[in-house]
């Protein structure tokens, strides 16, 4: 009976974990922050889309040889294996911080597209009934969360094809449109880098951190059934679906108009909907968003409380939170991180927005530390493999390389970068408490 306490369960089904890996890519990174990486690069944005996928792809190549050569062991499991504590103790924790924070903003935001249907509730109180049900959601066998994130992420793949099919008719002229030769768009206003290589490059700290995310099935990997057969799949997928999901809408939106008319005031999808005369467009897309930031909460909600979990049981974090329900639900994880979002939402309401926004850069930071160590446990755990998994990374070990120093010149870029430099010392700042705090504990553990 002790051990069905200590165990999470295998509830996850493969199309629940293919439709994670989809869900953790497409958010609000696509919906919304396509406007950012448009502003800072033009058309050519498309290019960091498409090198910031091939990293995403080998750190997925890299996370599902190693969860197939270690069965039961998650991101975390990983890390402390290839590194020990104090290594797991840091990298852990800023993983649970940034998804605090994500899950915070995203119960914001679809408190605030809520309002848009509600203009007199205040935002406070939608986005905590927002914050309960998805909660709520998560106190249920892991199967509901895999249910939910499943038609979540099914809702965002079915606009996004509606959208690009739409795009194409538009861009061929099928569907009439008010816009003349939109192919010019491309070259037309200050031609495909309009800012240069340097806008192209800056555009990778919004990028990556759209691509934030898709890591999650690392940690679903424990919960999922037959994830041997699985993971090759989803890690084999990451670049057709990098194509299908942000280049060609990005492509379409740079036909549809110039690219310095994106605002981001209105997501540039609300824009091309609306050029169609497709009625209803607002609310179409309205809704299609509040998914989207309802499906990153309930990741949140998730990758937190397992966060902690596999924290406890390596020492990283208090013994009772490696305590389940007769269902396989850490219930302590998950009452802790209940408990920091309803203290986010609180001062993230009375607080300057300014704040959260400084506050929001350490996701950015934290997603690309944690690959960057993923790639270096493949590096030092390739040879310890008891049998030969029947996937593994081509090229091994100079693509994993590769994808470490392209994330690392990433990096350095996020931290050096003046727009980033109240984020960046936040950020520092916290790696420099828990590196201390890791010495402190590796004392008492």
């Amino acid at each position: 009976m002790e051990k069905k306490q200590q165990d999470l369960k295998k509830g996850l089904l493969p199309r629940h974990v293919q439709f994670i890996a989809l869900a953790g890519m497409i958010g609000t990174g696509i919906f919304k922050g396509s406007s950012d990486t448009l502003h800072i690069a033009g058309p050519s944005v498309v290019v960091t889309y498409l090198i910031g996928g091939l990293l995403l792809f080998i750190v997925m190549a890299a996370l599902g040889e190693m969860a197939i050569a270690n069965p039961d062991h998650n991101v975390q499991h990983l890390i402390h294996k290839a590194f020990g504590f104090r290594i797991s103790f840091i990298t852990g924790w800023l993983y649970w911080i940034n998804w605090i924070l994500v899950t915070v903003v995203e119960l914001l935001a679809a408190g605030s597209f809520l309002q848009f249907w509600f203009p007199q509730t205040p935002l406070w109180l939608l986005s905590f009934i927002c914050a309960a049900i998805i909660v709520g959601i998560n106190l249920f066998q892991v199967k509901a969360y895999g249910e939910l994130e499943f038609w979540f992420a099914g809702i965002k793949i079915f606009a996004l094809i509606v959208f690009i099919i739409l795009g194409i008719f538009l861009l061929l002229g099928i569907i009439p449109s008010d816009v003349q030769e939109p192919f010019k768009n491309y070259t037309a206003h200050g031609g495909f880098f309009p800012n240069g290589l340097g806008g192209t490059f800056s555009a990778f700290l919004v990028v990556m951190f759209s691509y934030g995310g898709a890591e999650l099935i690392g940690v679903a990997v424990t919960e999922t059934q037959d994830s041997e057969r699985v993971m090759p799949k989803i890690v084999k997928g990451v670049i057709v679906r990098v194509i299908i999901f942000y280049i060609l809408p990005i492509l379409i939106i740079c036909g549809m108009m110039p690219w310095n008319t994106v605002t981001g005031a209105d997501s540039p999808f609300v824009q091309v909907f609306s050029s169609a005369g497709l009625p209803g467009a607002a609310h179409i897309m309205n809704f299609v968003l509040l998914t989207a930031v309802l499906s990153a909460a309930n990741s949140g909600i998730y990758a937190t409380s397992r966060t902690l979990f596999s924290m406890a049981q390596s020492g990283s974090a208090a013994k009772s939170l490696a305590k389940t329900s007769a269902k396989g639900i850490p219930l302590a994880g998950i009452a802790i991180t209940s408990l920091c979002i309803a203290i986010g939402i609180y001062f993230a309401y009375v607080t300057p927005s300014k704040v959260i926004n400084y506050l929001m850069t350490i996701p950015g930071f934290t997603v690309m530390v944690v690959w960057i160590f993923i790639c270096l446990a493949q590096l030092k755990l390739r040879a310890a493999y008891k049998t030969k998994p029947g996937f593994l990374v081509k090229g091994f070990p100079y693509t994993t390389i590769l994808a470490v120093i392209g994330l690392s010149i990433i990096f350095i870029g996020f931290l050096i970068s003046p727009s980033n430099l109240m984020g960046s010392s936040i950020s520092i700042l916290i790696l420099a408490v828990l590196t201390i705090v890791s010495f402190i504990m590796k004392k008492t553990v």
